[in-house]
């Protein structure tokens, strides 16, 4: 099913590709964007983990470090491999997972989460984390990532194409270029978004099994709810659908375009897996 879903993907963000590229340059447009969406794929496939990581400052953490020692305790229970773990300096309390399978998986948690988080919280956010290298849904994610990014600087470029196109341009229509400026970033999110909120509720059960208590992460989910609005964090909406918690609170367009599922309907359900145990 992943395998299906990860295919959508590329196919869904490849025809928004070439729908960009058609507007800015006609067919010579769309076969740029053709190859353009090709090259995003591998290296999406390939190395689109170490980008995200990268992008955030993201640095490996010491193996004798308390969150090193949580995942430790929850793959082996989990029977997973060991991924890499990674702290992110940001005051914001936020959380990920990404690479291309549970192989190549790797964990990242900013500073804050170790900040307000206690022992069992955290290890209700990392199972979460981990539900997600289970279910094998962070190559999804991180090629979201990467096309929503792609698709973002393509939008960019069609803006100012309409605004600077010179006279010659008679193939090009302004007003399509400014509406592909517009919508064509709003349907990558569509796309984020149809994939990001189902994965959250099945990762959510699953790190509600593997820490022990599924209130763990309920508690956890609380805390993290009230600080996001706190606590604002350079993050990049083509990213942002990778994190527990949205780390765009706040912003009017995170609002109406959220990649996330209520943090009340993900608590109410932790709460109802706890009462069924």
């Amino acid at each position: 099913m992943n395998t299906v879903k990860t295919f959508l993907l590329m196919l869904s963000m490849t025809l928004i590709l070439l729908f960009i590229g058609g507007a800015i340059g006609g067919r010579n447009g769309a076969m740029f964007a053709l190859i353009f969406s090709f090259g995003i794929n591998m290296i999406s496939y390939w190395n689109s983990d170490k980008i995200v990581l990268r992008m955030y400052k993201a640095q490996e953490v010491e193996k004798n470090s308390e969150i090193y020692s949580i995942v430790r305790e929850l793959v082996e229970r989990a029977d997973l491999p060991m991924p890499k773990v990674y702290m992110i300096n940001e005051s914001q309390p936020n959380a990920f997972a990404t690479g291309r399978n549970p192989k190549h998986a790797a964990v990242a948690v900013t500073r804050g989460i170790t900040e307000i988080l206690d022992r069992n919280e955290l290890k209700g956010v990392l199972a979460h984390e981990l539900g997600h290298v289970n279910n094998k849904d962070i190559l999804i994610g991180t090629i979201a990532a990467s096309f929503a990014g792609a698709i973002a600087y393509l939008a960019t470029m069609a803006r100012w194409a309409a605004i600077f196109g010179g006279r010659d341009d008679e193939d090009k229509n302004p007003i399509a270029l400014i509406a592909v400026a517009i919508f064509a970033p709003m349907a990558a999110m569509l796309v984020q978004m149809a994939i990001s909120r189902t994965r959250e509720y099945k990762a959510d059960r699953y790190g509600g099994k593997l820490a022990g208590n599924p209130l763990y992460l309920a508690n956890a989910l609380k805390k993290l709810e009230m600080w996001s609005t706190r606590t604002p964090m350079d993050a990049k909406p083509a990213t942002a659908h990778m994190f527990i918690v949205n780390p765009l609170k706040g912003q009017n367009m995170a609002k109406l375009f959220s990649t996330h599922p209520s943090t009340k309907d993900r608590i109410e359900k932790l709460e109802e897996q706890a009462r069924q145990r």
